[in-house]
């Protein structure tokens, strides 16, 4: 199994930060890799059980499957059903927390799965953790203005 982690603060306090990224929609409106989403069968996007289809910059498609979400904990988690990554059994979740000196936020996403091939298991995790987590990071500073 493998893992892929990244984290950030963020300069913004936590509601603002959770407004922006709650939305499992929403992810095309602040991730720079990602061009379009959509919920199939049009769902509620918060709704466990709601599966969103991405369209990659590169015109790749993305489905996942919203596992969990929790606007008291500021996280939510999804699964990977169908993707060209290289990657099986993907399970992720993305947590904000407050951090009290200056009113910001750390912001964690991690996730586990099975690289396919096996062999290219740590470029698998620098791809994802790397690429796109800590990608979606720098996004969301940019956007706050950190």
């Amino acid at each position: 199994m493998a893992r892929a982690h990244a984290s950030s603060v963020i300069n913004a306090p936590i509601d603002e930060v959770w407004a922006r990224i709650r939305d499992f929609n929403g992810l095309a409106g602040w991730h720079p890799g990602i061009a379009e989403s959509e919920i199939q069968g049009g769902e509620p996007a918060n709704q466990p059980g709601c599966v969103r289809v991405l369209t990659l910059g590169n015109g790749g498609v993305v489905r996942e499957r919203l596992l969990e979400m929790s606007d008291l904990g500021h996280h939510y988690s999804y699964a990977i059903l169908d993707s060209p990554l290289p990657v099986a059994n993907y399970r992720a979740t993305l947590r904000l927390r407050p951090i009290s000196d200056g009113n910001r936020t750390y912001a964690e996403w991690s996730a586990t799965f099975d690289p396919d091939p096996p062999e290219k298991k740590a470029e698998a995790e620098d791809m994802i953790g790397n690429g796109v987590f800590q990608g979606g990071f720098n996004a969301l500073k940019k956007h706050f203005g950190g």
